[in-house]
């Protein structure tokens, strides 16, 4: 009898197990999705200057490491977001891909840049790297890593 109820709760342990990947799956699918929509929207807030939005994306204690080095809080930023002597054209991503850990989700793609900086003209092809992670139930971007790639 034992061994009957054992073996009872080893089939049921297989046979229920593969039941909850799928939804396992969908679910990171789903977070994974959402990342990468705010990715998207991040880069159409940054382009418009939307600071509302901007701010509402990144976590309080946001840096971001741009491609020469220099590093912002979300403040600074921010305010370099509203510098008005800039003026984006084109701001596109490109080859992203979402790694979830958890409650955290690296972002790691492309980027190009199109515009004009104090009346000249300006462009940048860059990789990135994006650390969100999910606080109080909501996706913010707590890092942030720019580069020029080698050519």
């Amino acid at each position: 009898m034992r061994i009957y109820t054992v073996s009872l709760l080893v089939f049921a342990v297989l046979t229920c197990a593969p039941c909850s990947l799928p939804a396992q799956e969908s679910e990171a699918t789903s977070e994974a999705t959402t990342v990468r929509k705010l990715e998207e929207k991040w880069t159409e807030s940054y382009k418009h200057r939307q600071i509302a939005i901007l701010s509402s994306l990144f976590a309080d204690d946001f840096v971001i490491t741009v491609e020469d080095g220099v590093q912002y809080s979300k403040a600074g930023y921010i305010s370099h977001t509203a510098d008005t002597s800039v003026r984006v054209d084109v701001a596109e991503l490109s080859d992203l891909k979402v790694r979830l850990h958890g409650n955290v989700a690296v972002v790691t793609g492309a980027y190009y840049e199109k515009g004009e900086s104090n009346g000249k003209p300006y462009e940048y092809h860059d990789r990135l790297t994006d650390i969100w992670m999910k606080i109080g139930g909501r996706w913010q971007v707590i890092a942030s890593h720019y580069s020029v790639p080698a050519k």
